[in-house]
């Protein structure tokens, strides 16, 4: 799927994904600093990804892990700095929470600094934390 805003597109196009710019971003970020190559490639091939381009170069990008029926996990999203303050955030999450696949179903994600964007997407804190749990194996 595809979503043009002005010179911008979203598209979920797997061959326009350009993994040197996901790594180089992820690589600075506060949850996937850590993240091998490896691992960031084995996780977008099991993804449905969202990439932001601007003339031809990849520069934002949204993950969502999901069943297709139930639930969706929304990881690793960014815009890179120099395009920020553009409505690029907004358009991306637009084209997450719109895309067909992914209505009707439970949206989950974990942000640090972003709740007022997501906010405006449905997205809410969990009324009881405590029934939420994880663990990394």
């Amino acid at each position: 799927m595809e979503w043009i805003r002005d010179e911008y597109k979203v598209s979920t196009d797997p061959e326009l994904l350009d993994v040197d710019v996901i790594q180089g971003y992820l690589s600075r970020s506060y949850w996937a600093a850590e993240r091998k190559r490896e691992v960031i490639e084995r996780s977008i091939e099991n993804s449905l990804n969202f990439g932001v381009y601007h003339e031809g170069h990849q520069i934002g990008f949204a993950r969502v892990v999901t069943d297709h029926a139930t639930v969706y996990w929304l990881a690793d999203v960014f815009i890179l700095e120099e395009y920020r303050g553009r409505g690029l955030g907004k358009f991306l999450i637009e084209s997450v929470t719109g895309h067909p696949e992914l209505n009707g179903l439970l949206g989950l994600l974990a942000t640090r600094d972003a709740h007022g964007l997501y906010r405006q997407y449905g997205f809410s804190c969990p009324s009881d934390p405590q029934r939420m749990m994880w663990t990394r194996t």
